[in-house]
């Protein structure tokens, strides 16, 4: 069940350009949204507990919450789409990006123009996705048990697999397994760093140099946009890389 991750790099960058811009904010005020349209009950709706757990992790202020839930009690606020993207990036780099959007056109149009800036193709529903798993992943910081201890809550909380990173543990479950596991490993842990639905690559495309820049900047405009929520890929770039290209 544990194993060491080679999948942090990107996220970490990722999470910290979030905190950075402050855009997490609007993006869990959308998730929110979609997650209370069908239920404001957190009781009755597995989705709206984690989007709330989600926001709380975030310190996003209870009135800010309170505001978005009330709205959709109401059946006001903005009508959100959910889509799906797929593509490719230099090298084959396969790229799958999640929008939430009141505008279908304008998504679709500036996430193609991402990827023909940069040297990729955007490809068909399901062209991309094969490549990944779907998964329900749990991160918590390294100091807040030892490896057995985590492991055996890990296991008794129902996660189907533990690794360990330099400072993390990352808790993999399964879509449907996801918010019970979270909720059990709050009653141990209080709550993760992070908690999501993911996707995740079942084998990682080492980039070269030559490649990992435009690659990034591919990336981040992708993260960067407003209709944006996710952004996942199966590209892996060494410690070595990244530090030329971030310095």
């Amino acid at each position: 069940m544990a194993g060491h991750s080679k999948f942090k790099n990107i996220q970490h960058r990722k999470g910290a350009q979030d905190k950075k811009r402050a855009k997490i904010f609007t993006r869990l005020i959308k998730e929110l949204s979609v997650a209370a349209r069908s239920s404001t009950d957190p009781a009755s709706n597995p989705r709206l507990r984690s989007a709330l757990a989600a926001a709380r992790s975030a310190n996003m202020p209870k009135d800010n919450i309170d505001r978005v839930l009330k709205k959709a009690e109401g059946g006001e606020g903005e009508t959100y789409e959910e889509i799906r993207y797929e593509g490719y990036g230099p090298g084959g780099v396969a790229f799958i990006v999640e929008a939430m959007t009141d505008n279908r056109n304008r998504t679709a149009s500036e996430i193609r123009s991402y990827f023909s800036k940069f040297g990729g193709t955007l490809a068909e529903t399901g062209s991309v996705s094969f490549m990944f798993d779907k998964v329900g992943q749990i991160i918590y910081p390294i100091s807040v048990a030892n490896n057995e201890a985590m492991f055996d809550t890990a296991l008794e909380a129902g996660a189907d697999n533990l690794e360990t990173d330099v400072d993390s543990y990352i808790l993999t479950t399964t879509p449907e397994d996801f918010n019970s596991v979270r909720e059990n490993m709050e009653r141990y842990y209080s709550a993760p760093e992070e908690a999501s639905l993911v996707w995740r690559p079942q084998n990682t495309i080492l980039v070269e140099e030559a490649n990992a820049s435009t690659l990034l900047k591919l990336y981040d405009a992708l993260d960067e946009n407003d209709d944006v929520q996710n952004v996942f890929s199966n590209f892996e770039i060494s410690d070595e890389i990244m530090a030329k290209v971030d310095g």
